[in-house]
């Protein structure tokens, strides 16, 4: 009896733990969704991953679930552009040296379309030039950018000779991004909770002079929500 009664308590616990999780769940096509949850010393973020950009969302949930992320920073930050995490050489950092130096021994293949752009709160792959634009496995960014005016977006589309979608022109005008950056790197998630956080850290104060690292440490570790 006491088995039973273990057994249905579990029971009670998974059914009310599935009723609070307040995400969807599945995508569009019946896809499983994927959320992270990314925490800091200014806030949390909850991250969905993007079913379009497996090998990218793949990565990201092996290096979550073995806890690579934890005691990393985010090292570098430029306000109204993105903040930038994942190197290991941040890991445990000694105060007043520039980072961001340090990458796994593999890349990723990119996944870029146009249907997943820079808008706010996007979470992207860092690359160096190589020309097939692969990722790196580790560096990882979070943008912010800003808000354009509609005159400001439809010259960038017209300079760049693009058509932008009506949901680009609304996001890129209303929440802001960085549309300079669509077609060079991967975008493979977005924060869905906690834009007020990337807005913190994006705006805090950083040093040019160690490649605008904040000159607040910012902490991070990374968890799979399930």
């Amino acid at each position: 009896m006491k088995k039973l009664i273990l057994l249905f308590s579990a029971g009670i616990f998974l059914f009310f733990s599935c009723k609070s999780f307040k995400y969807p769940t599945k995508d569009a096509q019946g896809q499983t969704l994927h959320y992270l949850r990314i925490s800091t010393n200014y806030g949390n973020m909850v991250v969905q991953l993007y079913n379009e950009t497996p090998k990218h969302r793949d990565n990201m949930m092996a290096l979550a679930k073995i806890h690579y992320y934890d005691s990393t920073l985010f090292f570098r930050v430029i306000k109204n552009f993105m903040m930038q995490g994942g190197s290991c050489d941040t890991r445990n950092a000694q105060p007043g040296i520039p980072l961001g130096n340090c990458d796994s021994n593999y890349t990723v293949p990119a996944e870029i379309m146009p249907s997943l752009y820079h808008k706010k709160g996007t979470l992207c792959a860092a690359r160096d030039n190589n020309p097939a634009k692969a990722s790196s496995a580790t560096q990882f960014y979070i943008a912010q950018g800003r808000v354009f005016t509609i005159a400001e977006i439809n010259a960038f589309a017209a300079s760049r000779n693009l058509t932008l979608t009506e949901e680009q022109i609304k996001n890129y005008t209303t929440l802001g991004g960085i549309p300079q950056l669509d077609g060079n790197y991967t975008v493979y998630g977005e924060v869905v909770e906690g834009l007020n956080v990337v807005d913190s850290i994006c705006n805090s104060t950083t040093a040019r002079e160690l490649n605008d690292r904040p000159l607040r440490d910012v902490k991070l570790s990374i968890r799979i929500l399930r």
